[in-house]
């Protein structure tokens, strides 16, 4: 284990002021906090008040009771970096350039040569928190970064006063603590405990001043991981049920955040905070269908979206349709849903509209606030679509996707063409495609997806002179220009010794 303490500030964040046409840092009064926890993987049916009755999720269902769940929230990609890319940025990350997760694939024998993703955060981006930070809160970051890879793009040089970035997946192994902490994981403590504790902490530092804090645990993405008692609870319960989806570990960790949540909701009323805190719960992208860490067995799926169809790593609604619950007594009714289409990069000017901020003057924000639909759920946006950019091979094939009101298309861009419409009022699952029935409709969100693609100068792929059909399959390390062995990394599905 290691552990890195380290407290320098940043050239970048002294001149922030410089940027801002904003007040003085305000006092509390109409300050609220944020607490914003973001599940890695999360799929839109995984919990209890999006209609999985399996899984048990009693504190995030009692979130949903207390506040404003949202039907049509999206994650700005689908896959993690570059949704929380836009997260940061309140840009949709095409802008950017970070379109897939930080190294990203490579298969360098497909038809199509597909760009590479930008390698970490740019610094003279204008973050969430440096926005925060303008309107006098105290930022926080804990668990997993992924924006960057070395110590100069970490989240205490992007305006967090204080971060704990946490390597490894399920028990807490190195991590690197920027601000004030003395804590230590215990002996085989569940990462997502150490992550609560450490949040925990901060609130209670923070309690009597505004702040905003980030929660982003490495749950529940694979490999599948949980303590043994609540497996075991899960197992018993697919036998006596019947199930087979989700996977029995899969649903332990999903409990896990659970418990994460009702940690952290008790902690801000035994710290009497509870009502001048919005609880923001989401995740970063869709679902995910099949684990990857074994080798084919009949072990090997996850979980179900249905019925949206795909998963993670897909612009299908199921890699990028995500839970988003908001609680908030003072804006927010109680059981409220919301049907609005929304997306990740709407918080940047949901929590700067909240906290009595300026956003900053020189850096388009791609957001729209959230903040009308939080106290009238019935309201639209004045927005005219929602895109989406993911010109890579992973769980499906390079693409870009724009969903204008109940209209949905999907472009390909590895070469063939292929363009499917959907009416999500009338088919969520996409089961039928309307490109051909509907030519009109889908010509004109064509233009208007080529023509977006345009203004935020969206990096596209481009033919590969080394196509070979025989090879395509083959997936490359970007760092040591070599295959990658996937199959010798896989393990063996358990037995029933293990």
């Amino acid at each position: 284990m290691e552990i890195a303490v380290i407290n320098r500030v940043s050239p970048i964040a002294i001149a922030i002021a410089m940027i801002f046409c904003c007040s003085p840092a305000q006092s509390r009064a109409g300050q609220p906090n944020i607490l914003l926890i973001f599940i890695d993987d999360l799929g839109w049916k995984d919990i209890g008040c999006y209609g999985n009755d399996f899984v048990e999720t009693p504190r995030i269902d009692q979130l949903a009771a207390e506040g404003l769940r949202f039907t049509n929230f999206y994650a700005s990609g689908a896959v993690c970096s570059p949704t929380r890319c836009a997260l940061q940025s309140g840009q949709n990350q095409a802008r950017i350039g970070i379109t897939a997760h930080i190294p990203g694939h490579w298969r360098p024998f497909e038809r199509v040569i597909t760009p590479q993703t930008t390698m970490a955060l740019p610094l003279d981006t204008v973050t969430i928190a440096e926005s925060l930070k303008a309107s006098g809160y105290t930022t926080g970051y804990v668990g997993k970064w992924h924006l960057g890879n070395g110590p100069e793009f970490q989240p205490d040089r992007q305006g967090y006063d204080f971060s704990a970035v946490i390597g490894g997946p399920h028990l807490p192994g190195r991590y690197r603590v920027q601000g004030r902490s003395d804590l230590k994981p215990k002996p085989n403590q569940y990462r997502t405990d150490f992550e609560a504790d450490l949040c925990i902490d901060f609130m209670r530092q923070n309690k009597d001043q505004p702040f905003f804090l980030m929660l982003s645990p490495f749950a529940v993405h694979i490999p599948l991981a949980a303590m043994s008692e609540k497996v075991q609870k899960y197992e018993a319960m697919a036998k006596q049920t019947g199930n087979s989806l989700p996977h029995p570990v899969y649903a332990a960790m999903i409990e896990h955040c659970d418990d994460m949540v009702g940690r952290l909701v008790d902690s801000l009323e035994q710290l009497d905070i509870a009502d001048d805190t919005m609880i923001v719960f989401t995740s970063d992208n869709g679902g995910l269908y099949k684990r990857y860490d074994y080798r084919e067995s009949a072990d090997d799926l996850v979980s179900s979206q249905a019925p949206l169809k795909g998963e993670k790593g897909s612009l299908h609604e199921g890699g990028i349709r995500v839970p988003l619950i908001i609680r908030h007594p003072a804006t927010v009714k109680s059981a409220g849903v919301c049907d609005e289409p929304t997306i990740s990069h709407d918080f940047y000017p949901t929590f700067v509209e909240m906290a009595g901020g300026e956003l900053p003057i020189n850096q388009t924000i791609d957001g729209h606030s959230l903040l009308p639909l939080m106290t009238a759920p019935t309201q639209t946006l004045d927005r005219d679509a929602l895109h989406w950019h993911y010109p890579h091979y992973h769980h499906d094939r390079p693409a870009s996707a724009i969903r204008e009101r109940d209209w949905k298309l999907i472009e390909y861009l590895d070469g063939t063409g292929d363009v499917e419409l959907y009416n999500l009022a009338d088919d969520l699952g996409e089961t039928k495609n309307l490109a051909s029935e509907k030519q009109g409709r889908a010509g004109d969100l064509k233009r208007k997806l080529t023509t977006w693609r345009s203004s935020v100068l969206a990096r596209t792929p481009i033919p590969n002179p080394s196509y070979d059909p025989e090879r395509a399959h083959e997936w490359w390390n970007l760092k040591s220009g070599k295959p990658v062995p996937s199959e010798q990394r896989k393990r063996f599905p358990p037995t029933e010794k293990d």
